[in-house]
């Protein structure tokens, strides 16, 4: 046991992106945004601003770690932090590793009567979040130019035949380097795994069963030559998906529904782009959690504004702004404009992806075993 913490320890002084301070009063919340630009601008631009001024007073801090690329060393300074008893300088995380620290029984679980909000989330959500608190949702769709495809691929199967049969006219960035590139690999991968399996990478940390990725890992590695570029190069972010598919390099491509809706209303995707999402089995989305570190010098702010964040105030913000995320409370609490636009949603069935650890571990594997001729 002594071993194990002296490297939880060790771990906790290897650099990190967060905050070492605790908060300076009761009043300031410490948020670790650990997402894309798009959930930083979420944050800064649009919640905080409305939640200052529903709670005068208040401040909130946001530290911003890209793609979740420090996530381990968060991992390690939150642990670290309950083993020795002190502040791990975060508040709140927003980010894929909150169900892992909820896994791991490093957050602090609000009761619902400090929660009231929590009534109106579905209570699968609640449960698959081990202790975090789903607060949004999104999915990645396929995208395609309407002009040069006239039946889009509905089935996984019939997205890799097309793949094949047009040249140069798909892609999907990075994993590592955005969800809507990961979302595709991970479906692929999960092609060749059963249910019961799928069900374990995404609860729990398990290395064996990430041997039974090789079949999937070597199906995306045969894409090579049938990727924009067709030399086992891929774009860098989700960003990059976007403006490949914007610009008319390529025909089609894997992007956040969100983030597609956002660059339509900004004017930069075309009209001719489109979005439909394929099944056997559907791209990965599902919600997106709330962690409050159970070390937090500040969980009554952090709680207050998790609160908060599922009012309808929030919820109208988040599903009917820039982002256009899906709502986790039922339609009928939404202004009727923004609700319209989810009718046909169920946030309780969006697929979801791998526990933050073995997600990592995938796009680690996709790194060495796909890319390059």
């Amino acid at each position: 046991m002594r071993t194990a913490v002296v490297a939880v320890i060790s771990a906790f002084a290897i650099g990190s992106t967060v905050p070492s301070a605790p908060a300076a009063d009761s009043k300031t919340i410490e948020l670790l945004v650990s997402a894309d630009t798009n959930i930083q601008d979420l944050w800064e631009k649009t919640l905080i601003p409305a939640f200052v001024k529903d709670n005068p007073g208040y401040k909130v801090n946001v530290t911003f770690d890209k793609s979740g690329a420090h996530d381990p060393q968060n991992i390690a300074k939150i642990t670290a932090a309950k083993v020795t008893r002190r502040d791990p300088g975060i508040d709140i995380v927003d980010g894929g590793i909150s169900t892992q620290l909820g896994l791991a029984g490093l957050l602090y679980r609000p009761s619902p009567t400090l929660m009231p909000n929590m009534k109106d989330v579905p209570k699968s959500l609640v449960k698959a979040g081990r202790g975090a608190i789903p607060y949004r949702a999104s999915a990645v769709l396929l995208a395609y130019n309407s002009t040069k495809v006239a039946n889009p691929p509905k089935t996984l199967d019939a997205l890799l035949a097309w793949i094949k049969a047009n040249p140069g006219k798909f892609t999907y960035n990075v994993p590592s380097g955005g969800g809507s590139g990961y979302a595709f690999a991970q479906t692929v991968v999960d092609k060749y795994l059963t249910a019961d399996e799928l069900d374990v990478l995404q609860t729990m940390p398990n290395k064996d069963l990430q041997a039974k990725w090789a079949t999937g890992l070597e199906t995306l590695r045969s894409l090579n030559k049938y990727t924009y570029g067709q030399n086992g190069t891929y774009p860098a972010n989700n960003a990059e998906t976007l403006k490949d598919l914007a610009t008319g390099l390529v025909d089609m491509g894997t992007v956040w529904s969100d983030q597609f809706v956002s660059a339509q209303k900004a004017g930069t995707m075309p009209a001719n782009i489109k979005v439909v999402q394929i099944d056997k089995p559907a791209l990965t989305g599902g919600p997106a959690y709330l962690g409050i570190p159970a070390n937090a010098s500040n969980r009554n702010g952090a709680r207050l504004l998790a609160n908060w964040v599922l009012s309808p105030t929030a919820q109208n913000l988040i599903a009917g702004g820039a982002l256009s995320g899906i709502p986790v409370i039922p339609n009928a609490k939404l202004d009727p404009k923004v609700a319209a636009a989810f009718k046909d949603t169920d946030v309780a069935s969006l697929r979801s992806q791998y526990l933050s650890s073995n997600a990592s571990d995938l796009k680690s594997a996709w790194a060495l075993a796909v890319p390059g001729k």
